[in-house]
């Protein structure tokens, strides 16, 4: 896992370009700031001193020298050949960023919420379509055209390994396109302010071969397994009969709300609570109990409950893989 995103660390096209673009304006600015400072350390060298006895210079100013006019023209001419280079290069960097060929391309819709990422893979057999939250599974080598939605407010999604931002505006659909290219797992980022839990709202992309990410949309397409052991089927009971079910799905059961993420397959999460947490027993009891604590505003109420009720609701989060 990339914990920390890197867009110079390209691991498919689309940062590529992006890498090279901020490469090759780097030795640009660089370039420019090295012959300002070769200019300033001459002309400190160049300029005439002075004592406290030498009276001040009240007359009209003097005309420049002719090689003063030269350089000062070169200078402003450099200058702007440099930014049309650098204008050219952005312009071409956008062109070969909408060049990416799309045959075969994965359809997948994100739609951002306040604070978490619904994630939807889309498919011509409605049937074979699933849902998951705040982790994205892709295939090494595969075309993604991700169409993305803002549920709420403006947010945008931003994968550094992988591609620039995008924003995500409300009421208007915008799509991107991705490809990995190297096999990982790279951390993605809402890059728009969007509220209290902005900084807290992570998601992740996992590139894997193609076989593997046949065998994972398969399981995803699957209902939720019936829990095995007394602590979770207790879990059930208690998820189907409070609150829980009226924000959240699980597929197989009587919880089919869409206002949190949906939970079919939480269980094989890396992290709760779009990156806040890891996926953890103990941390699933937490985050049930007071999820004010851990991200305050998030619209998750807190559950007031006994001890052994949370060990059975966390106990049944985990066993849905």
């Amino acid at each position: 896992m990339n914990e920390i995103q890197n867009a110079l660390a390209p691991a498919g096209p689309q940062a590529a370009h992006i890498a090279e673009l901020w490469w090759f304006t780097l030795a640009i600015c660089a370039a420019v700031f090295v012959a300002v400072m070769i200019a300033f350390a001459l002309a400190l060298r160049r300029a005439p001193r002075a004592s406290a006895a030498t009276p001040p210079d009240l007359g009209p100013l003097a005309t420049p020298e002719r090689g003063t006019r030269v350089a000062v023209t070169a200078a402003v001419a450099a200058s702007t050949v440099g930014l049309v280079v650098l204008l050219a290069a952005s312009v071409l960097a956008d062109r070969a960023l909408a060049q990416l060929p799309l045959h075969d391309a994965l359809g997948i819709r994100v739609v951002a919420h306040q604070w978490w990422w619904e994630v939807r893979y889309d498919d011509p057999d409605p049937s074979r379509t699933f849902t998951t939250a705040n982790e994205i599974v892709i295939p090494v080598g595969r075309p993604v055209m991700v169409t993305l939605n803002s549920d709420d407010v403006i947010h945008s999604f931003w994968v550094p390994n992988l591609h620039g931002k995008k924003d995500l505006i409300p009421g208007h659909t915008t799509t991107t396109q991705l490809r990995a290219d190297k096999a990982g797992t790279y951390r993605g980022q809402c890059a728009e302010f969007c509220g209290l839990q902005h900084a807290y709202m992570a998601f992740e992309v996992k590139a894997v071969e193609p076989p593997e990410f046949t065998r994972w949309a398969d399981e995803q397409r699957q209902a939720a397994a019936e829990p095995q052991d007394a602590a979770a089927r207790r879990g059930k009971e208690l998820f189907l009969s409070g609150s829980c079910m009226m924000c959240h799905a699980i597929q197989g059961t009587s919880a089919n709300a869409r206002r949190a993420p949906d939970l079919t397959h939480v269980g094989s999460r890396r992290t709760i609570a779009a990156g806040r947490l890891p996926n953890t027993p103990e941390r699933m009891r937490e985050w049930i109990e007071d999820p004010q604590k851990w991200k305050p505003g998030v619209n998750m109420p807190a559950h007031r409950v006994a001890p052994a009720d949370l060990d059975a609701l966390a106990a049944y989060m985990g066993s849905l893989r």
